[in-house]
């Protein structure tokens, strides 16, 4: 078994990791077993196709955060006030880590199936534990290195050898914030609940997360008010929760001398924060492996009860038998499924939070009463933004070994499998987000906006009709691995993204004519029902020749 440089560097800290009841050798054998496996897995960011790679991909895709980390270096280059500049870059270092941290790695964190070989050998449970959490850390650490190795040169060149140093140091703290802090929060869930529940509350904290990091880049771009070609940051009690701050603060205190009581709280807190945590889980790490075998159970009893809003829906929006039970399928699928909701639900969010974000962003000063005069509700359309990558996710599937049931299966129209499978996303998905950003809306601008409302609904359902044409037309839902999930073309989603815009366009246009809005509706409406006709035409002499080209694209 070869020797990875990683672990060569981790021996270093043998001593800490004595004295905290760990068996160093063990826990470097377990570490070194790990390693080698993973040289076979592929990272979600670069999960771009299902042929054999050579050599660990992980290491293989850093380039890519090489390059986004290009987006830091104007903050980098901008002057010395560093309250502003720092706490936007590392609140971008905190979401990248973070964003990797849930997506890649909450797994790994989670991870049961090795309970049964090491825990049959005379290995403790503090060593398992910190196998495990450094088996994080070491591939956070790269990520967190490839990300930050371009921006800390170019700190060196415009700021000096200080300004490097601190930022270098900052750097470890931010590891040791993301990973120990993400486990701390799931030994919580791990602590209260068990079985099948904790599952799936585990999977909408991973979802909260992943949306809380977006949220709180926005509340801390907010900070700031710009005055007089500067931004200028005023001091509030709750910034205390806002991490980016306590990482910014050590540079206006060190390099800009401002040792003021509030900068010097988040440079304590900035250090002071990661080292009670690690310690606490160091503490804690039985606990945590005790607790994590709940994951092992299940506490599900008899057959799950049919939702008959479900029920309804099928029954009114389905056309045959066979269509219903396609949309009964796809809804259970969208409910259970906790990788779906994983990749799907943090979308929703967005869809959910853009709308409210743009439009008071770009409000006047003149409160509800002039915004409810404008046409900020176009902003509603972002809702619809999220539609090509959601129908897309229709495709994917834990469970899709079992994709073989439609081949068993008498199908007859495998148009109707997606055409049930859209209806249910609509109905699950997509109508209720819509319906409740509309409601606020009608709240803040009456409902004058009504004809607006039913045109962008429209527009996202003809959305969802070319989307599903585009990306979704061949084989059956829910049939492929996630680990094909990145394959689609970036420029064909793209484009059915930007779709967006073109809807909105012919919306500005349509409105600027007297009841030109209405013939929008009406030529949406025209649309989406010859769209829909078309697509999911089949005749019964083609059905037979189209389910074997549907299995066949499945297998």
């Amino acid at each position: 078994m070869r020797e990875f440089q990683s672990l060569k560097f981790l021996s270093v800290f043998k001593g800490v990791f004595t004295k905290l009841g760990v068996d160093y050798a063990m826990m470097e054998k377990i570490l070194q077993i790990k390693l080698t496996m993973d040289e076979r897995r592929v990272p979600t960011i670069f999960n771009d196709t299902g042929k054999k790679k050579e050599g660990n991909q992980f290491l293989k895709s850093l380039w890519i955060y090489g390059l986004y980390s290009l987006i830091l270096l104007p903050f980098l280059l901008l002057g010395d006030n560093y309250i502003f500049q720092l706490s936007l870059v590392f609140g971008i270092i905190l979401f990248i880590l973070m964003t990797s941290m849930i997506s890649d790695f909450s797994a790994v964190l989670l991870d049961v199936r090795d309970k049964n070989i090491i825990q049959t050998k005379p290995v403790g449970r503090k060593t398992i534990a910190a196998a495990k959490i450094v088996h994080i850390m070491i591939y956070i650490a790269f990520v967190a290195g490839a990300f930050t190795t371009i921006p800390l040169f170019v700190g060196l060149y415009k700021h000096g050898i200080f300004f490097a140093l601190i930022f270098l140091i900052e750097i470890v703290l931010t590891v040791l914030l993301v990973v120990v802090l993400t486990s701390l929060l799931y030994l919580v869930i791990l602590r209260f609940f068990d079985g099948e529940k904790l599952k799936d509350i585990i999977n909408y904290v991973q979802i909260l997360l992943s949306v809380g990091v977006v949220l709180g880049y926005q509340v801390l771009i907010r900070l700031f008010e710009f005055t007089d070609l500067d931004m200028v940051y005023t001091f509030n009690w709750w910034h205390f929760l806002i991490p980016p701050l306590w990482y910014a603060a050590p540079y206006e205190v060190f390099l800009n001398g401002n040792f003021s009581g509030s900068l010097i709280a988040f440079t304590v807190l900035a250090v002071l924060v990661p080292v009670i945590a690690i310690f606490c889980y160091a503490k804690l790490m039985p606990s945590f492996e005790r607790n994590l075998e709940k994951l092992l159970s299940d506490t599900k009893t008899g057959r799950p009860k049919r939702n008959w809003l479900d029920e309804v829906a099928a029954k009114l929006l389905c056309r045959s038998k066979e269509e219903r039970i396609f949309f009964r399928f796809a809804a259970s699928m969208m409910k259970k499924e906790r990788e779906f909701k994983l990749k799907v639900f943090p979308a929703l969010g967005m869809s959910i939070f853009f709308p409210f974000l743009f439009m008071f962003t770009f409000s006047e000063d003149g409160g509800l009463e002039e915004m409810a005069e404008g046409n900020l509700f176009l902003f509603i359309y972002f809702c619809n933004f999220m539609i090509p990558s959601l129908v897309y996710m229709l495709k994917f599937s834990e469970g899709f070994k079992g994709a073989w049931l439609f081949k068993a299966a008498p199908v007859e129209r495998i148009s109707y499998a997606y055409s049930g499978a859209l209806k249910a996303f609509l109905v699950k998905l997509y109508v209720p987000v819509f319906v409740a950003v509309s409601l606020v809306f009608i709240w803040v601008f009456t409902v004058r906006i009504l004809p607006d409302l039913a045109a962008v609904f429209l527009g996202g359902l003809l959305q969802t009709l070319i989307a599903h044409k585009v990306v979704n037309e061949d084989g059956f839902p829910f049939s492929m691995s996630f680990e094909f999930a990145q394959e689609a073309g970036t420029t064909k989603m793209l484009m059915l993204s930007l779709l967006t815009g073109a809807f909105i366009g012919a919306h500005f246009i349509a409105a600027s004519i007297g009841w030109g809005i209405y013939i929008y509706i009406a030529i949406l409406a025209a649309a989406l029902w010859i769209g829909w006709q078309r697509v999911f035409w089949e005749n019964k002499k083609g059905g037979k020749e189209n389910r074997d080209l549907a299995l066949n694209r499945t297998d």
